[in-house]
């Protein structure tokens, strides 16, 4: 098929390589303009746009699709179909209705689950067991185009979002490569998704990665596993902000909620039901990551001192 490809992040290169590999044409690809990145802000191309000239592929990066400019070229390429893979930006009317085969779309969650931009994160936050792939056809809604094809995938119970980050790209890549040989056969009828089941998946803010002690052992640890890599899930003991990268359910405990309730193998401290969370590496605010033991090296910690979402 004689495909245009969009996307932007290393999510989306599995799936634009595997459509190489398939023998499709690419004729373009779209990716969301250079950035900068780091301390020296050093201008750097999205993942996507280095897997496409690492194949001689035209690149475009506009910086808007309203202004008309992308629909003339997308007219003059005339692509049978649109592949869209974490691109980050929505698509207009006029370049939905132009491939003969549509644009397809593939998210990283079961449908209408999880619509949005960061599914996977978010299906591990909310204790999920099971999320997916859906492609889909798009339209000019968010997420909400009929499903064409699903793939189910289980969540490993200490599964972090990075971890199923890697694992669903490569299944959205199958998925995709998938959909378009039904679709060019002509065995695929697309389903509507049901309104009534839809939930949504924001961008996530680095705030909201703030631990709420309120909360329950087991959704504290959700959320460290949901949140990690990036922003990181957080908290505040002794006035310094901690990043918790690994962390455990630990025991029953009857202590106010928030207090430190262990401070050898690991930080363990106590939430709202009355269960505690073992926090094993953490990353103290201007350190590097280390064990909980390396960190106690360098930090007298008292028992019942209180972590919190704050200095204090």
């Amino acid at each position: 098929m004689k495909i245009v490809f969009m996307g932007t992040p290393d999510y989306a290169v599995s799936s634009l390589e595997a459509l190489i590999k398939e023998g499709h044409c690419i004729e373009a690809v779209f990716a969301q303009p250079d950035k900068p990145v780091g301390r020296k802000q050093i201008l750097t191309p999205p993942p996507v746009k280095v897997c496409a000239e690492k194949y001689n592929i035209p690149v475009f990066q506009p910086v808007t699709l309203k202004d008309g400019e992308a629909f003339k070229t997308l007219k003059e390429i005339n692509p049978d179909v649109i592949v869209v893979v974490a691109y980050g930006k929505l698509l207009p009317e006029e370049i939905l209705n132009l491939p003969k085969y549509g644009c397809v779309n593939g998210h990283a969650s079961l449908l209408p689950k999880y619509r949005g931009a960061s599914p996977i994160q978010w299906c591990i936050v909310c204790g999920e067991t099971e999320t997916g792939v859906t492609t889909m056809l798009m339209d000019k809604g968010m997420d909400t185009g009929d499903i064409l094809k699903v793939s189910k995938v289980k969540i490993g119970e200490t599964e972090t979002a990075e971890q199923l980050f890697d694992r669903l790209c490569v299944v959205t890549a199958e998925l995709l490569v998938d959909t378009l040989t039904g679709l060019e056969k002509g065995e695929i009828t697309p389903i509507k998704q049901n309104e009534n089941e839809a939930t949504y998946a924001p961008i996530i803010k680095k705030e909201m990665a703030l631990i709420d002690f309120n909360k329950s052992a087991k959704e504290v640890f959700n959320s460290v596993r949901g949140y990690y890599s990036w922003p990181c899930a957080y908290f505040y003991l002794n006035g310094k902000r901690i990043k918790a990268i690994e962390a455990k359910i630990g025991k029953p405990c009857n202590a106010e909620i928030g207090a430190v309730i262990d401070a050898k193998e690991s930080l363990s401290i106590a939430c709202g039901d009355n269960v505690s969370i073992e926090f094993t590496v953490l990353q103290p605010e201007g350190s590097k990551i280390m064990t909980a033991k390396q960190f106690f090296c360098g930090n007298k910690i008292e028992l019942g001192t209180k972590a919190g979402d704050n200095n204090g």
